[in-house]
């Protein structure tokens, strides 16, 4: 077993919070556990719940189409979320289960390696800066110690605003350049302000 494969099984185990209670399946995570690119959302829905998967429903399906116009794949990334089960009723995540399952993310990106980190919506841009909002901070990628944050809107918003799924398409087309070629710092400070969250 992997060690990756190990945190999963520790999530699947996991009654770190009360989502623990209402979860069919916990959504550790997969994909290439050599990814260069690991998106990380917000938090399961109804079918991920239903099979352990991430991504599997009809937003999953726009982000495989927007990888596949890059010339990716999902075997070829790794995805998980912020929130490893799902919240009732596709609320929100509160902050105490972002923070049980903080552990585990920690753990991901670190075995993981990722060149870059896509924040897919606003949940998991907070994650790297909190005090930012999506719209304003969408399309901007910074460096967090050595891995590059790219932060765009979740494909679930594309879906409910058709206005957001061309701008998604260009954020994406951004990808293959950023993996060549990393953005430099924007400020020393801020570059070590992020490097104490890992």
């Amino acid at each position: 077993m992997s060690e990756l494969e190990d945190i999963s099984a520790q999530i699947n185990a996991c009654e770190d919070c009360q989502l623990s209670r209402t979860r069919t399946c916990a959504v550790p995570g997969e994909g290439s556990e050599t990814a260069d690119v690991m998106f990380i959302g917000e938090a399961p829905g109804f079918r991920e719940d239903q099979q352990g998967r991430p991504f599997i429903g009809p937003a999953g399906q726009l982000l495989e189409q927007l990888l596949g116009q890059i010339g990716m794949q999902r075997k070829d990334v790794y995805i998980t979320n912020m929130v490893k089960c799902r919240p009732t009723d596709n609320r929100d995540p509160f902050p105490g289960e972002i923070q049980a399952c903080g552990k585990y993310l920690d753990r991901q990106i670190e075995l993981v390696r990722p060149k870059v980190i896509v924040t897919l919506g606003r949940h998991s841009l907070a994650r790297f800066f909190p005090k930012e909002t999506i719209s304003k901070a969408r399309g901007r990628a910074r460096n967090v110690g050595d891995i590059t944050v790219f932060p765009v809107y979740h494909p679930a918003a594309a879906l409910r605003q058709q206005s957001l799924k061309g701008i998604l398409e260009k954020d994406f087309e951004r990808l293959p350049e950023l993996l060549r070629k990393p953005p430099a710092p924007e400020s020393q400070e801020q570059d070590e302000q992020q490097l104490s969250m890992f």
